[in-house]
């Protein structure tokens, strides 16, 4: 198949074995398809030309302060609640969701409501490069719908959640009766697969198990089973929450055995937060191949508490980085990066033995780490032949941007400065599947 576009320039992404690989000079092909067609030295753009029919004029050089790099993975975020993100910050998890949650998600039963919102949050995700992203809607289905759809309208690759609950004693308005939770479940999932998007696939996601009676969960994890779909959810976000499960399900050992017993932990399941797990837990978790969702922002917006990264790592469970809006108040992967750098250094200056983060593992998660947490890792999360070209180009030098460069920095200093002091800004151009979806076309 001949290629549609070439690069030419300096690459950085992760591979399996290494947290940073920079590629400097190099030369790279995207086919019609929008797969990665080949990776070569620049020194064989010439050979290239001739077996892949292009012309070197065509190649299109990025500047020494440009470099391509992945589009970012979102692995867990409330697309629901955008319209407050950056408020509602004062209250712990339980009443925080009673007071503000529930509120705002249950408005979305007006479409109108539904395509504001909805539409606003994959352009501002997209915006700040996150070509991949695993969204939570709400309880209503054909809202949740309207979100699939919006999201192949932009060309995001995306995961779409109908939220499934039959239990919310205290904003008694906010959930479905079980039989409604699965028939709305199972219509949910029949009508986005029927659409046949080419990036957008249905999750199945209950809320989590305090808002699901045990007879949802058992449902729940037969759709996903008979389905073969993906499994979103949280685990061990906040201590009071934690004790009201074990309350809930005393038959369970733990959090994780109650999603083990219902047939939600399985090798495509991610959940969000994690903060309380223990070791026995977190093995039960690279058993199953089930993955989690840092999301730092949250953790500590919330007060819920601080994820030890590098345990997690230690216990080769899959591991990406979420946002979590609204619990998190940035739309922003970068922030996530940056804030799971700070709370790994936190617990460092709580414990002299604990291993720093470094940027190069934090890069890893928010780009591979993420495709991996999401088993979409054979169709995105870095640069490999025949993966799809999911990628950011990034200008270090963009006029009226926020990064001061300096003679001498090489590629690795420019993406350090990208990752912690840059924004949307240099975000120049945004490609899932090899087409560009920011700028925006003109509609």
């Amino acid at each position: 198949m001949p290629v549609s576009t070439v690069y030419r320039g300096t690459l950085a992404h992760s591979t399996r074995d290494e947290a940073l690989q920079i590629l400097e000079d190099f030369v790279l092909g995207v086919d019609a398809e929008g797969k990665i067609a080949f990776i070569e030295e620049g020194q064989n753009v010439d050979s290239l030309s001739q077996t892949w029919g292009f012309q070197t004029s065509d190649v299109i050089q990025l500047e020494q302060h440009e470099f391509l790099m992945p589009g970012m993975v979102d692995t867990h975020i409330h697309a629901s609640q955008y319209s407050y993100s950056g408020t509602a910050l004062d209250l712990p998890l339980l009443d925080w969701l009673n007071t503000y949650t529930f509120p705002v998600e249950s408005r979305y039963k007006d479409l109108d409501y539904a395509r504001n919102v909805y539409t606003k949050v994959v352009k501002r995700t997209l915006r700040n490069g996150t070509t991949t992203a695993c969204y939570f809607a709400t309880i209503h289905t054909d809202a949740s719908l309207l979100l699939g759809q919006i999201a192949d309208d932009f060309g995001q690759r995306a995961l779409v959640g109908k939220v499934c609950m039959d239990c919310n004693s205290t904003v008694s308005y906010y959930k479905e009766p079980l039989k409604e939770c699965k028939d709305e479940t199972l219509r949910f999932i029949r009508e986005l697969l029927k659409k046949e998007y080419a990036h957008v696939k249905p999750v199945v996601t209950p809320r989590f198990a305090v808002s699901c009676s045990s007879s949802l969960l058992h449902t729940l994890g037969k759709i996903a089973k008979n389905n073969d779909l993906h499994i979103q959810s949280h685990i061990s976000e906040n201590k009071e929450e934690v004790k009201l499960v074990k309350q809930l399900f005393p038959d369970c050992k733990s959090y994780t055995d109650v999603y083990l017993k219902h047939d939600l932990l399985t090798d495509k399941t991610v959940m969000a937060h994690g903060c309380y797990l223990s070791d026995e837990e977190l093995k039960i978790f690279h058993e199953r191949g089930a993955a989690i969702s840092h999301c730092p922002n949250s953790n500590l917006s919330l007060a819920s508490g601080m994820l030890n990264v590098r345990n997690v790592l230690n216990h080769k469970v899959k591991l990406g980085l979420g946002t979590d809006v609204a619990g998190g108040y940035s739309p922003s992967m970068l922030d996530a990066l940056r804030r799971a750098m700070d709370t790994s250094k936190v617990l460092s200056m709580q414990d002299a033995q604990h291993q720093t983060l470094t940027f190069e593992e934090a890069f890893r998660l928010a780009t591979l780490g993420g495709s991996e947490a999401l088993s979409l890792d054979d169709q995105t999360g870095n640069f490999e032949v025949g993966k799809d070209f999911d990628a950011l180009r990034v200008n270090m030098c963009i006029p009226g941007g926020p990064v001061d460069m300096f003679p001498g920095q090489g590629p690795k200093v420019i993406l350090e400065k990208f990752l912690n002091l840059g924004d949307d800004r240099n975000i120049a151009e945004v490609f899932v599947a090899g087409r560009r979806v920011v700028p925006f076309p003109d509609l």
